[in-house]
Order: structure tokens, then C-alpha cells, then sequence
């Protein structure tokens, strides 16, 4: 037996070394003859680096979501974990994706331009229809997606009862509307909570009020009444010609503490609304429009072949 291992029998406990860093830990007399560890010797501490002389390798292995600390690696867990990092190592590389630099975002944009053009500027009258039809339809879609984000639910219909009026009693009303100066405009933002809370503004020291409705298109006066008199609980008394409808506001009326509905839109979004639908009616028109430019280009092509054919048929009958 060497002089370390002697002095590590009479130093040492045989738990201070590794299992496989000597062959002290299978020595019956080693492990017989225990002595504890004693502060006072100053080589004994150069003698504790000899555990990190091991022939195996501590590791950790996260096998089905556990993490073990293992002495090398186990041989039925290595394969499966072998696969599920380069399966896992795939995801990543698919997820990522590479960030165009801006000269290439550039040359983009300017292929897609000239494509554009030399559509434009085709000789074929066909490929420019087409081209500006395309275009057209995707503008459309696009204004529709827009269109719904301004949709709002409506709120649950409250149960009340219509108040009923006499023959005189309409008739008072309508000429005391007619009479009175005050009116709420409806504009081209249609009817939105700035509209129902004028009339309640109003409601509050006259019985009746005036709504005019300047751009109107015909038979949209009818909607505008009916929605009125759901937002507000008012009474439809008269609907005249020059699109002005008279509200009478009840006689138990009173007024309510919100006086613009949650269901309704504001002022910047009701003008931004009614510029979308401006601008869906028009893409409409230009793309029936240009439909029909289609279908007349494809009838003069017809009329063109036939022509073409009679010619063809009479010149070889005279030959």
C-alpha cells in the first residue's frame, strides 16, 4: 500500500472520497478502521481535490419533463432525448424567419410597380379592364372588413308602452312643431349619440322638436325615424316631404341620466364610417361599371370573329 493511501486510512473517512476515484472504497480495511476528520492537519485539505478525479461525468437529463442529475449519460433515455431536441431544434428553425433588409423591401415594391404598369399600358384593352377590375374587387373587400369594426351590438329592447294619441291631439302637436324654430340636424354622420342627445336637450323645455335631414337619399327618412324613436322612446307625430320628421317626447317623459345610448357611435367615428361607405358605394359603381366595359369588349371580339368568318365564306365561295 502507497504512503497516500496509508494516510488517508488514518486521516480520512472513506466517505470523503468518491466512489470511483480509488480503489480505497472496496478496501475491508479501510472501511473498517474509520478515524474522523481532524481541522488541525493542514495537508488534509490538498487531499479533498482528489475527488473531482472521476472516470464518470455528472450531467442532467430532462427526460419527459423531469430533471434527474445522472453519472453519464443512460443509455434508454439517450436516443429519445436526442430526437425530441432535434425535433424541438426544427420548430425553431421553422418559426424564424428572415427579416428582409430594406434595399430588398425596396426592390420589392419597385417589381410589383413596374408589373402594375406595364399592365396599364398594355395594347390588349382586356388585360387593363382586368387589371383595374382586380383591384377594384380587392379595395372592396378591403372597405367591407373596415365597414364591421364600426357594427355595434344593440342593446336588449326595453319594454314600454306606446303612448296613444287622439286625432286632435296629433294635430295640436304637429302645428306646434311646425311652428317652433329649434330643430336637431342629421347630417352625413347619420344618426349618432350627439343626435338622440340634442333632442333630449331639447326635450327638456319643449314638448316637440324638429329633425332635419339635409343629404337624404329617398326612402332613408323612414330608417332615420324609426331608429330615432328606438334610441330616444320619442313619438313619430308628422314625416314631411322636405325630409323633416316631428318627435314628441311623451307626457310622462323623463329625462334619462345618459343621454347619448352606449349603442351608438361617436362624432369622429360616425364621420369615418360614412367616409367608408362613401367610398365602398363608389368602388361599386366603377366595378359594375367596368363589368360592363367587359362584357362589351367581349361582344365586339364576337362580332369582329363573325364578320371575319362571312368574309372568309364568301370570298372562297367566289373563288
Amino acid at each position: 500500500m502507497s504512503n497516500l493511501e496509508n494516510f488517508c486510512r488514518e486521516y480520512l473517512p472513506v466517505s470523503y472520497l468518491s466512489r470511483n476515484s480509488s480503489s480505497l472504497y472496496g478496501c475491508p480495511q479501510c472501511c473498517s478502521q474509520r478515524t474522523f476528520y481532524k481541522p488541525w492537519i493542514n495537508d488534509v485539505p490538498k487531499l479533498l481535490g482528489y475527488r473531482q478525479f472521476s472516470s464518470s461525468s455528472v450531467g442532467i437529463n430532462t427526460y419527459n419533463g423531469v430533471v434527474r442529475f445522472s453519472f453519464g449519460d443512460l443509455p434508454e433515455c439517450r436516443d429519445e432525448f436526442s430526437s425530441q431536441s432535434e425535433e424541438g431544434n426544427r420548430e425553431i428553425t421553422t418559426k424564424k424567419k428572415k427579416k428582409k433588409s430594406r434595399k430588398a423591401k425596396l426592390n420589392e415594391l419597385r417589381f410589383y410597380r413596374l408589373k402594375a404598369k406595364k399592365k396599364m399600358k398594355s395594347p390588349n384593352p382586356e388585360v387593363r379592364i382586368r387589371y383595374k377590375l382586380e383591384k377594384a374587387k380587392r379595395k372592396e373587400t378591403w372597405l367591407i372588413e373596415k365597414l364591421r369594426k364600426f357594427e355595434l351590438p344593440k342593446a336588449p329592447a326595453e319594454t314600454y308602452d306606446p303612448e296613444i294619441l287622439t286625432e286632435e291631439e296629433k294635430f295640436y302637436l304637429k302645428r306646434t312643431g311646425e311652428k317652433k324654430k329649434h330643430y336637431v340636424p342629421v347630417g352625413r354622420r347619420g344618426v349618432f349619440g350627439g343626435v338622440v342627445l340634442n333632442m333630449h336637450l331639447h326635450w327638456k323645455k319643449h314638448e316637440t322638436v324638429k329633425v332635419v335631414c339635409k343629404p337624404c337619399k329617398p326612402g332613408q327618412i323612414h330608417e332615420i325615424a324609426q331608429e330615432l324613436s328606438r334610441l330616444s322612446k320619442g313619438v313619430v307625430i308628422d314625416i314631411k316631404p322636405d325630409n323633416t320628421i316631428i318627435f314628441y317626447r311623451g307626457k310622462n317623459y323623463v329625462q334619462p341620466e345618459v343621454m347619448s345610448p352606449p349603442d351608438t357611435l361617436s362624432k369622429t367615428k360616425a364621420l369615418e364610417k360614412y367616409k367608408y361607405q362613401q367610398s365602398l358605394e363608389h368602388t361599386s359603381q366603377f366595378i359594375e361599371k367596368l363589368e360592363k366595359e367587359l362584357e362589351e369588349y367581349h361582344e365586339h371580339l364576337a362580332r369582329f370573329k363573325s364578320r371575319k368568318d362571312n368574309a372568309s365564306k364568301h370570298s372562297g365561295g367566289n373563288g
